[in-house]
């Protein structure tokens, strides 16, 4: 049986920590934060089982194993770049290529894409999905709807409203400090802040997942209330697939922003309308 490969993620925050020799400086290098670029590596280094940085009080330093990784991550890297390149077609005046994060395209543009379709049935419209920032960098898009703090994936883009809010399956009666709670890793914002805001002081998630997405699911097949996105809930919360728990909302500090690669008309119609539905 073949041995599974560690995330690619995992090896660019490895080349990039591994350049800069600072996880902070790598987090804001590819668009995330110190502490997800250091878990990262922590667990590539778990899965090689040997170490591959020496924390030191003033940085990092690599050990002979890391050493002798880094061409070879180098290179491959290198070679996938070039294997992408090679392979991306010119964009035509109808097509339309969307990097989104997976629960911003399953959640905010899948229910509504019909009724942009219904104004333009000539696109051709591609969604490229990602999770991390840093995934942004492998696809051409035209349009980006990215995932984390103004200062990782904010500049040249548009703000887009951000406030967290908990949502629960409907007729769910548990209160919220006796519920299991579900939240999104890779925020800075969570359960604790919330409860601080409405007084109930001490909350801690029970259960983590990695996108606000799989947190809306969750709580909408009664697992627990979820603190996720209100731009991501929004579909779900007008059908009624779940209710707000609490009509308490709190400003996160991780959210999406919106940018424009591409000045054709259909890439601004499509940014226009967008920004229409939230």
């Amino acid at each position: 049986m073949k041995t599974a490969l560690p995330p690619l993620t995992w090896f660019r925050s490895f080349e990039a920590a591994a350049r800069t020799l600072s996880f902070t400086a790598a987090g804001a290098e590819i668009g995330m934060t110190q502490s997800a670029v250091s878990q990262q590596i922590k667990a590539l280094e778990t899965r090689l089982r040997v170490p591959l940085f020496r924390r030191l009080p003033r940085g990092l330093a690599l050990t002979d194993a890391g050493r002798k990784l880094l061409p070879e991550v180098e290179a491959a890297l290198a070679m996938l770049a070039a294997a992408t390149e090679t392979h991306l077609a010119p964009a035509s005046e109808n097509s339309l290529t969307i990097a989104a994060s997976v629960s911003m395209i399953e959640w905010v543009i899948s229910p509504a894409l019909p009724q942009f379709q219904a104004l333009h049935p000539h696109a051709k419209i591609g969604l490229r999905a990602t999770i991390w920032p840093d995934e942004y960098n492998a696809p051409k898009a035209d349009i980006e709807l990215r995932f984390g703090s103004a200062k990782q994936v904010g500049a040249g883009g548009i703000v887009l409203p951000n406030s967290l809010v908990a949502v629960r399956a409907p007729g769910m009666t548990a209160r919220i400090d006796e519920a299991p709670l579900i939240q999104s890793v890779g925020t800075s914002v969570g359960w604790k802040n919330w409860g601080q805001l409405v007084g109930l002081a001490g909350l801690k998630p029970s259960i983590s997942v990695d996108s606000y997405g799989t947190a809306l699911k969750l709580a909408m097949d009664g697992a627990g209330i979820a603190l996720v996105n209100r731009i991501v809930a929004r579909h779900a919360l007008k059908t009624g697939a779940v209710e707000l728990a609490n009509p308490t909302s709190i400003p996160g500090h991780e959210g999406y922003f919106l940018s424009q690669l591409s000045d054709r008309p259909l890439v601004s119609a499509f940014s226009d309308w967008f920004q229409t539905l939230i």
